[in-house]
């Protein structure tokens, strides 16, 4: 027999959104591990909070809604701020009841320089790293490094001189021709993101504006264990890797890092040998400057076959947490969105590990 139609609102729930979750649903266990790192957090949240005044949107809901942003592929806080305020499990992760207000999406704009910066994303991003020590998932010897390219949020049209007298042309969006000209970064510059670099990472490349993203990557389990914004240039990459060698743990023990053939210089080589790090590097087929006492031992291969891992966490971060294109202006903004993603990949890739996290159920 057919069922009839018969909708009516109910005036009342007695099912509260703890019941709506199901017990085996992977989020649960996320928020209690994200919950008990933000709870070590209270010293750093306090510090930028003002001890009098009208209480605000407690800090920790709002890490919680970007994680869930960076989690589903959410495309701008508007959406995320609307996908809260009608989605039980988005309302239940945060720790919203069913009938409480959702804040507005400007919210995250007025915190963007007090919340979301770049030292506290990397204390979220250190306490994800350190749980992951202490559950003795990664390696404190055996590393991968590599860069991406990160596209800004700037077009073409506002790469202009830096000396040029900015006057305002017709138009919202005039015609510009670029044929003939010669532009580069020592002469031009982004009006929308003065922070972004003309670039190509290879030859047959289009040139983009963009920033260039670092990540050191430990071998064992393939988490990320330090992350690094730069300006794009053809030796940020080699910089940003010594830079984060110099910032690991235990820095007396002697490492090994696998690369590719980007990092193939003399510079590099020996910026690794003074930090007691072996560089396992990809040999160019001409004028390399990696010899026979790096690539006669069998770890070189072995280093060379996981680096390649390293490619999983960019593929993630841009395909999954939105970093393929940043939409926020300036390095500093992106940092802070980088550690993010990458401390979100962190903890997903732990409950892979652990069995838990099970991405077909999320």
């Amino acid at each position: 027999m057919r069922g009839n139609q018969d909708f009516q609102g109910a005036m009342f729930s007695y099912i509260s959104l703890e019941e709506r979750v199901p017990q085996t649903h992977p989020l649960r266990k996320l928020r209690a591990a994200v919950d008990a790192l933000l709870a070590t957090m209270n010293r750093e949240f306090d510090a930028v909070y003002a001890r009098r005044g009208r209480p605000s949107v407690p800090p920790e809901m709002l890490l919680k809604a970007l994680l869930l942003q960076i989690l589903f592929s959410i495309r701008s806080e508007r959406q995320l701020v609307e996908a809260v305020n009608y989605n039980l499990l988005y309302r239940w992760f945060v720790g919203l009841n069913i009938e409480d207000k959702v804040w507005d999406h400007s919210t995250f704009s007025a915190n963007r320089e007090r919340l979301f910066n770049e030292d506290l994303a990397r204390a979220f991003f250190e306490r994800v790293k350190h749980t992951a020590d202490w559950a003795k998932l990664t390696s404190d010897e055996h590393f991968s490094v590599d860069g991406t390219l990160i596209e800004a949020w700037a077009s073409h049209k506002s790469f202009k001189r830096r000396d040029d007298d900015q006057t305002p042309t017709e138009g919202r969006n005039p015609e510009v021709d670029f044929k003939g000209q010669q532009r580069c970064n020592d002469t031009h510059a982004s009006t929308t993101d003065p922070d972004a670099r003309l670039f190509k990472k290879s030859q047959g490349d289009k040139s983009r504006l963009c920033h260039m993203g670092h990540i050191l990557m430990e071998n064992r389990n393939g988490l990320i264990v330090d992350v690094e914004i730069t300006h794009a240039s053809g030796t940020a990459e080699r910089e940003a890797a010594l830079a984060m060698l110099k910032r690991r743990d235990n820095k007396n023990k002697r490492a090994t890092v696998g690369a590719d053939k980007g990092y193939d210089s003399k510079a590099f080589i020996k910026g690794c040998r003074k930090l007691k790090v072996t560089p396992h590097v990809a040999a160019k087929d001409k004028h390399s400057a990696v010899d026979a006492r790096i690539t006669r031992h069998e770890g070189y291969k072995t280093s060379q076959k996981v680096r390649k891992r390293i490619e999983e966490a960019f593929g993630w971060i841009k395909t999954v947490g939105g970093l393929a294109k940043t939409k926020l202006i300036g390095q500093a903004k992106l940092t802070g969105q980088a550690l993010l993603c990458f401390a979100t990949y962190n903890l997903v890739r732990m409950g892979s590990i652990g069995g838990w996290w099970d991405a077909h159920h999320a």
